[in-house]
């Protein structure tokens, strides 16, 4: 598990960096409050999921309360629902539930097909939620900009009457998106805190992870905390795994080396053995198609009283159809072992 000392020392030498660089950048005219970003790394590629993790914390990302907070939901207004766009209009303004936009289904299909338009709708909005049972339909109609920017919406399920409750349990959560690769990046934390409630927060955050993802901290690599453009101060560091696996023949417990290599020097003897018996083997296929021509030559020629062949015509003839069927391998072999006899 991550120490809560070494968190505070990532933070605070990431604050510092931060103070260091506000006098080089520019000054913008809508302040924006930068966020701190836990890079999560696991040792293997989880299920691909496109619904995020909710991970509680204890000082919550966006204040649903606060003037600030812009938060838009797409309700389902299919016949089959049976929910309108009055009917819920209705009850967030009875239950004081803090949605500042409602976009319909068929409204989100027709007039925010454009580019352009799903862009400007993913930078409008703190974070978005939508129907449970639209869900799957989302990622075709909103396109690459809110998976790109992490605002892909949160289920929230209508049937319920707790609307209000589900919307402020996902605003104090941070969302984790497993993906297709072994890292991740979660929001964790607002610069506008303190340092003590930022420390929380990402303690909290490391904590929670570890529990909700497969394996626990036996998947978990490291942990690292980043702003946007700061360096990735490391937090946590699994041990690699040192396993050595010793592969021992069966009967071969007691060996010594000087034996074991002896049994390695005879597999290798008896393999040249098995390739020069294959070179014999090979030689043997040709005395054998040869012997069958010779028995050819001879069937063809039995049933002749008059024609007989004389021991001159068939040596000439085998060496004809030696010439003939033997491979350039073969006479090379055939040229050595003549050599090697006259030598003899």
């Amino acid at each position: 598990m991550a120490a809560t000392a070494t968190v505070e020392k990532a933070v605070n030498a990431l604050l510092k960096w931060r103070d260091s660089q506000s006098h080089l950048q520019k000054l913008q005219l809508l302040e924006e409050d930068e966020l701190l970003y836990l890079i999560v790394s696991l040792k293997k590629i989880p299920q691909n999921r496109v619904n995020p993790i909710k991970v509680p914390l204890p000082h919550p990302l966006i204040d649903p309360s606060s003037d600030s907070a812009e938060l838009c939901m797409f309700i389902d207004d299919r016949p089959k629902s049976g929910l309108t766009k009055d009917a819920a209009s209705k009850k967030i303004k009875s239950e004081n539930i803090p949605i500042t936009k409602l976009i319909k289904l068929s409204k989100l299909k027709t007039d925010y097909q454009p580019f352009e338009a799903k862009r400007k709708l993913c930078d409008s909005y703190n974070m978005f939620f939508a129907d449970k049972r639209i869900i799957p339909l989302l990622p075709r109609l909103l396109g690459k900009q809110f998976f790109k920017k992490k605002k892909i919406p949160v289920p929230v399920n209508l049937n319920h009457k707790n609307w209000k409750e589900q919307i402020e349990k996902a605003c104090s959560s941070a969302m984790l998106f497993l993906g297709s690769g072994t890292c991740c990046v979660v929001k964790v934390a607002k610069l506008s805190l303190s340092k003590k409630e930022i420390v929380e927060n990402v303690v909290a955050a490391i904590n929670g992870i570890a529990e909700v993802v497969p394996s626990k901290w036996g998947s978990i690599r490291s942990f690292h905390l980043k702003l946007p453009d700061s360096l990735a101060l490391p937090v946590y560091q699994s041990m690699p795994d040192l396993r050595l696996k010793i592969v021992a023949s069966a009967g071969a417990d007691n060996a010594t080396p000087m034996e074991e290599k002896q049994e390695v020097e005879v597999e290798e003897e008896d393999g040249s053995h098995q390739k020069k018996k294959k070179k014999k083997s090979k030689g043997r296929i040709h005395e054998v198609q040869y012997m069958d021509d010779q028995e050819n030559i001879n069937d063809s020629n039995s049933g002749a009283d008059k024609d007989r062949i004389t021991t001159d015509e068939i040596t000439t003839k085998k060496k004809k159809t030696a010439s003939k069927k033997l491979s350039p391998i073969d006479m090379k072999v055939k040229d050595k072992k003549k050599k090697k006899r006259v030598a003899s």
